[in-house]
Parts: C-alpha cells; structure tokens; sequence
C-alpha cells in the first residue's frame, strides 16, 4: 500500500495535518473500506514506524517492522535527512534519458544508490528505477520530513502483538544500531538481523525479507 502522496496514491487534501495520527486514521478507515479486522501488516522505514504504531493501538495481529524510523538520536536523524535530501535533489537534476542509462549500469547504480542499498550493483535494474523516481516524484516528501522532526514518535511498549524488528546489518540511512533501542522499548520483539543488506533490504535479499515475514506471520507466533 502506497501511503497518501507516496507511489501511485494522491497526497492528503492542504488542510489535513502530514503526522502519525493521520496515517491511522487513514490506514484505520482502508481496513474498515477492506473488510479487513486486525490484518498482519508489515513496514519498511516510515512504514516501519506506522505498523509498529497499528500494533501498540490494536488495529494488527502482528507487526513486522523493517528498519523502522523514530529510533534515532538527534544527531542520527540529522544525517538521515541529510542523506534523504541529497539522493532526492541529485536525482532531480538528472534528465530522464541520463536517468535511465546510468541506473542500467551496475557501477552508476553503485554510486545512486550507495546509501539505499547493501549490495546496490546487483540489484535488478527496473525496481531500483522504480523506487528512484518515486523519490523524485513523491509530493509528500517535504511533509512528511517535518512531521518527522517531532519527539517522541515512538514510546511505550506493545506487550499483546507479536512483533519482528529485522534490520540490514549495512543499512548506512538507519544504522543497526538502532536495532538495540527499539528492542529495549519494546522487550518481547524478536530482533532478526538481515546479513549484507542495506536500509531497502528487499531489493538486496528477496527472498530473506519473505522467510522473515512468513516466520513473523505463521501461527505458533500468534500463540
């Protein structure tokens, strides 16, 4: 699911507030329009956050979180805008034709997405293409790194859902470390470490972001 102004969803009407709340609210009402009570639900990075959130307010079964934001010190969440605004301004600058021909080549992929993922020259062409023109086209970019720069995004626990927190051991956006203050919050999570990958572990390694989401969803979990 795209959240609104992200990927192929329209952004939010000027006058509705870009924060946590309103992502429930939203998300709450698309389970409600779905049919769908309490869904398994997975998130990678600001995603990561949400599901952890949907799980803390009762509205998931069970929470897989990927690098999950809001973990960071101050200083940390500096550099992640840093780094979040120089790939998304210098993509800007490339035109389409330049864009396309150097994301074909494994070492221009090393170099435009360095920092995204852990083993950048051998992910497949065409999904790094995707994600960086989302990037580039994403109108709720400048929102949503303010609402970002509140306190607190994440506090307390989630004592009654089962929860994964899996984090690429090379993520260079969130570093692991920040693995260890989300299990500190948040005691009974399982930490599933994610060997070589960056902070977009699912272009580096496929087909270990589904056994972990598999291992995270299957019964005995919820138990």
């Amino acid at each position: 699911m795209d959240q609104p102004g992200f990927g192929q969803s329209p952004d939010l009407d000027p006058g509705v507030p870009r924060n946590l709340e309103t992502a429930m609210l939203w998300l709450g009402s698309v389970f409600t329009a779905l049919g769908v009570e309490r869904p398994h639900v997975v998130g990678h990075s600001l995603g990561g956050l949400i599901a952890l959130r949907l799980g803390q307010s009762g509205l998931a079964r069970s929470v897989t979180a990927l690098a999950p934001a809001g973990f960071w010190t101050p200083a940390e969440r500096r550099y992640t805008y840093a780094v979040f605004h120089a790939t998304h301004y210098g993509v800007r600058l490339l035109p389409e034709p330049a864009f396309e021909a150097l994301v074909g080549t494994a070492p221009a992929r090393a170099v435009l997405t360095g920092t995204l993922y852990g083993r950048s020259q051998a992910c497949p062409p065409q999904p790094v293409a995707a994600a960086l023109w989302t990037l580039q086209h994403t109108p709720a970019f400048k929102a949503t790194l303010r609402a970002g720069r509140t306190p607190g995004l994440f506090t307390g626990d989630i004592p009654d859902v089962p929860v994964t927190i899996a984090w690429g051991t090379r993520d260079r956006i969130l570093p692991p470390r920040q693995a260890a203050r989300a299990r500190a919050m948040i005691p009974q999570a399982r930490l599933v470490p994610l060997p070589g990958c960056g902070h977009v572990p699912m272009l580096d390694a496929p087909e270990l972001i589904a056994h972990t989401i598999l291992k995270a969803t299957q019964p005995a979990r919820q138990a």
